[in-house]
């Protein structure tokens, strides 16, 4: 029993992941204090208002306090966007520039010119509709 919990954690995809874990929330912590110290007080200095946990409304006698999710939302979208052109773009870019030279491989395989199946390309038969090809 405890040699197949050792082969499970083992597996290269349970310690990938637990490493993902790890740096993800090491860098959610970097993207939080870029977006609370550089990017919501650029907000603040553009907009006036860093802080939008005031806002709200009433219906009736009924008060509706959106403010903190609106805060909510507008550091989602702010996390969103610093992880996209900060990590997605560069990782893009990096990926392309090593799969550059990458040749796209020679087909094995043609459509039949009858039942358009997929035959391979030495074969003088189709298997499917036994038509010359």
């Amino acid at each position: 029993m405890l040699s197949g919990f050792k082969q499970f954690i083992m597996r290269g995809n349970v310690v990938d992941l637990a490493v993902g874990v790890v740096l993800g929330g090491a860098f959610g912590a970097v993207v939080t204090a870029l977006v609370k110290d550089l990017i919501t007080p650029l907000i603040a200095a553009i907009v006036g208002k860093p802080d939008f946990s005031s806002l709200g409304f009433k219906v009736g006698e009924t008060a509706f306090p959106v403010g903190d999710f609106v805060n909510a939302v507008v550091a989602f979208l702010l996390v969103a966007f610093a992880i996209y052109f900060f990590v997605v773009v560069p990782m893009n870019a990096l990926m392309a520039r090593m799969h550059r030279g990458d040749a796209t491989p020679d087909p094995t395989t043609r459509p039949c010119k009858e039942c358009l199946s997929e035959i391979p390309i030495a074969a003088k038969r189709c298997s499917h509709c036994a038509q010359p090809a």
